[in-house]
């Protein structure tokens, strides 16, 4: 029994600092958020293992149900916005340049 929680430690090790730099390194914000709300699940289940089951709960119910939730809204709301954007200026964003005014005083 003792071998098999020593492999199971092994395994949320290895799985887990991969996982937090496949999330940092991703360029899809999509991909991003269900990479953390992974990344933050074997985080739960390592507080678990380390007899932490009400930081387990949190780190479950708030990183990856509350935050994840609100990541996911973001870049969905973020490629909207992008998405009209584009639309609008057909590809190019618009230029911030207020210095010049073809009106007369």
């Amino acid at each position: 029994m003792e071998t098999m929680l020593l492999l199971f430690d092994a395994l949320l090790l290895l799985t887990t600092i991969p996982l937090a730099l496949v999330t940092v390194t991703s360029p899809e914000p999509r991909r991003a958020v269900m990479l953390f709300i992974a990344f933050t699940l074997t985080l739960a289940l390592i507080w678990a293992r380390l007899a932490a089951p009400d930081v387990a709960l949190a780190e479950a119910a708030v990183g990856a149900g509350l935050g994840g939730a609100l990541m996911l809204a973001a870049a969905r709301r973020a490629a909207r916005v992008s998405a009209a954007d584009t639309a609008l200026y057909g590809g190019t964003p618009p230029t911030a340049d207020r210095g010049t005014d073809d009106r007369q005083a």
